[in-house]
């Protein structure tokens, strides 16, 4: 069997999921009365420390619709470079809200309040033109990077400031928490909204939530309905999503842990592959040059010997997530030793 390390995405619902899954109390979440979907978003909310929650079907969509509120057509949104809302999400942004993204340069995906500075300049003819400041906590093209509490807040300062808000991207916040011991609710706290994914890390098999005051929800739910994002018994996987906020956030250090030895194994093998102080959550980016083979190449190579991974730019990405074991962090250093060897020979 395959060592799946393509991503977290891609984790199966737990057998305490997929029972709460089929005895989950019902009712049409269009109309508010999904018992079990309200839970889940109260839950949310409790979470987070803030006032309200709604719970969508992807991250995407509840950026999408955070963008969609906080940002004007034809205005900026400030964002690192590689981030998800500026990269992924670009054309999206674009065709749904009319906006553009001013991309700030960062090796982790982090921002500093300096780099704002320039950022926050206001144009000769239209004044101020930066509408909101979007984060993303953990990076995922930053290498999985948590932001530092005090970083976070003296961006949030900086945009303050400049009378601008900020947003949130935190798909991966739980695993930022367990990575720097920052509770959720104080990541949050530094954030007008900001969303989270059930979906990758904690296990559940879809769903993300977003959070914010009770006036921003409101118009989030106003926003969906523009938007065509509507479901009814939804409270089928909301209840796995229910068990995911409460069983998996402590056990997202294992992932962190077998990422740490995984990283430290490729590095064991190929010191140039990768800069161990990167490693801080469930993410390697590991450079595949000293093997001597392309990025494709190595996906390919690996996938033959039983580990999948993705490439991206010159770097093969490992994720760890609640389905890889010990066994699967040895296979996946047997088949880059193989490789090493091969490169090598």
């Amino acid at each position: 069997m395959a060592a799946d390390l393509r991503s977290d995405t891609i984790t199966r619902p737990t057998p305490e999921m997929r029972r709460a899954m089929a005895e989950a109390e019902v009712g049409d979440a269009e109309y508010d009365d999904d018992p079990t979907v309200l839970r889940l978003q109260e839950r949310a909310a409790e979470i987070t420390g803030k006032e309200a929650a709604i719970y969508l079907v992807t991250g995407t969509m509840c950026n999408q619709i955070a963008l969609h509120l906080f940002a004007r057509p034809g205005f900026f949104v400030v964002c690192s470079r590689n981030s998800h809302v500026g990269n992924v999400e670009l054309a999206t942004s674009s065709m749904l809200s009319g906006i553009a993204f001013r991309e700030l340069p960062s090796e982790d995906g982090t921002l500093r309040p300096e780099d704002l500075a320039e950022a926050f300049e206001e144009d000769a003819d239209r004044g101020k033109i930066v509408d909101l400041v979007s984060v993303e906590n953990t990076h995922a093209m930053g290498g999985g990077t948590p932001w530092a509490i005090d970083d976070l807040r003296g961006v949030r300062k900086a945009a303050s400031g400049a009378e601008v808000p900020l947003y949130m991207d935190a798909s991966r916040v739980f695993n930022a928490s367990a990575a720097t011991g920052t509770p959720v609710a104080e990541y949050a706290a530094e954030a007008d909204a900001l969303m989270f994914c059930l979906s990758k890390g904690l296990g559940a098999p879809i769903g993300s939530v977003l959070c914010g005051s009770e006036a921003f929800i409101r118009e989030a739910k106003a926003a969906k309905i523009l938007f065509g994002i509507s479901w009814r018994q939804a409270g089928v996987t909301a209840a796995a999503g229910l068990v995911a906020l409460e069983t998996a956030p402590q056990r997202l250090h294992e992932d962190h842990e077998r990422a740490r030895r995984l990283a430290e194994g490729l590095v064991e093998i190929t010191p140039d592959a990768l800069d161990l102080h990167r490693v801080r959550t469930n993410m390697i980016f590991a450079r595949t040059a000293p093997l001597g083979l392309s990025a494709p190449e190595t996906e390919e190579r690996l996938a033959e010997l039983g580990v999948l991974v993705n490439h991206i730019g010159d770097t093969v990405r490992f994720v760890t997530h609640i389905d890889v074991s010990d066994d699967d962090v040895d296979q996946a250093l047997s088949a880059w030793r193989s490789l090493a060897a091969a490169g090598r020979s």
